[in-house]
């Protein structure tokens, strides 16, 4: 194979003689102003009535040698890639190039593709490349199997719609308090066995930390964020049953003034809907209205968006000494945002899918 700086200069040569022959110079000529023999522009110059000149810059295609895999063996291996490996009698789950290579060399040639006999990883790669089809990746998706799903994600965007138009109401006459609730269960207080080390210029540049630790146990998170004002309803707890939501709406109920509707937007949690629940909501008639999300559908419930910001600007790497000084750290973490409310802004199918909100 030509270097790339040959190729540059074979380039530069066929650009000079056929741009002097577009100039209505001779051949006689163009070879004397270029220094060279008469011959290689004439084949130059052959090449550009065949191909046109674009093209005559370029070398002609050549016949290379055969693929030594054929089109009927790649399509085989590709069908072998798309099935999973338990499916063949491993015990992995997904392909990995090493094992298909391994399974093809196998298997290939008693399917009648002598040519993968002596297959490689690489080759392997290469192959699955053309199409692409990646069987050592998985990417998650979510089943609809709420039936009633775009009846329940109306109600939801009905919710935000909601939220918005009371904004422009002032506080005094606002007759709904609308809220996203949800708990985050399992929140980890891990503690170093080690001090971390702080950086150092000239020696390591981040944070250092022993790879050891200690588990003193979890927590739960329970939050409604005011999609009004932004304000962030919270508590920490142990566990996250019945009892534990009927203190959250017991706080809730003492929070609102007397007589406003709380508009509770939360998911299909069994603690939500238990007997227990539907005998607090009944001795508080008028007091509070529950919309769910549809099954496999928090995405849809604002709150989530909260918990993601929790997770990444605090939740993560954090390290503590108790549990209590984890739930100290949520609690001050919340008063900020709280301190400056963030309004939350809820796009997601209100200005795209109106017949959604009529219905």
């Amino acid at each position: 194979m030509a270097k790339p700086g040959c190729l540059i200069v074979v380039d530069t040569f066929r650009s000079a003689v056929i741009l002097h022959l577009a100039d209505q110079n001779d051949v006689n000529e163009v070879a004397a102003k270029l220094g060279i023999d008469r011959q290689r522009v004439t084949r130059c110059l052959r090449r550009v009535i065949a191909v046109g000149p674009l093209e005559a810059l370029d070398d002609l295609p050549r016949s290379g040698r055969r693929p030594d895999i054929t089109e009927a063996a790649r399509t085989w291996l590709i069908g072998e890639a798309c099935v999973k490996a338990k499916e063949r009698g491993y015990p992995h789950e997904l392909w990995t190039l090493r094992l298909l290579a391994v399974h093809t060399r196998e298997h290939g040639p008693a399917a009648g593709h002598a040519c993968l006999a002596e297959l490689a990883p690489s080759t392997v790669h290469d192959v699955l490349n053309s199409q692409p089809v990646k069987p050592h990746k998985m990417r998650y998706y979510l089943q609809r199997r709420d039936p009633n799903f775009e009846m329940r994600k109306a109600e939801v965007l009905e919710v935000y719609a909601a939220a918005e138009m009371l904004r422009e109401i002032p506080e005094a006459d606002r007759p709904v308090a609308v809220l996203s609730y949800d708990e985050k269960p399992g929140i980890q207080a891990i503690a170093t066995t080690a001090p971390d080390l702080p950086p150092k210029p000239g020696k390591y540049a981040t944070m250092h930390r022993d790879h050891e630790y200690k588990r003193l146990g979890t927590v739960t998170l329970s939050a409604a964020v005011d999609l009004v004002s932004g304000f962030v309803h919270h508590v920490v707890t142990e566990r996250h049953r019945s009892r534990e939501f009927i203190a959250f709406l017991e706080r809730l109920d003492a929070h609102y003034p007397a007589g406003m509707l709380i508009c509770l937007l939360l998911d299909n949690h069994s603690a939500h809907c238990s007997r227990e629940t539907k005998r607090f909501l009944a001795s508080k008639p008028g007091r509070f209205e529950l919309v769910f999300t549809p099954t496999h559908a928090s995405w849809l419930n604002y709150v989530e968006i909260f918990f993601s910001k929790v997770a990444r600007s605090v939740l993560r790497r954090i390290r503590v000494t108790s549990k209590v000084e984890l739930v100290e750290r949520i609690r001050r973490y919340i008063e900020m945002c709280n301190a400056a409310p963030t309004l939350p802004r809820w796009r997601y199918g209100i200005n795209t899918e109106p017949k959604a909100l009529a219905a």
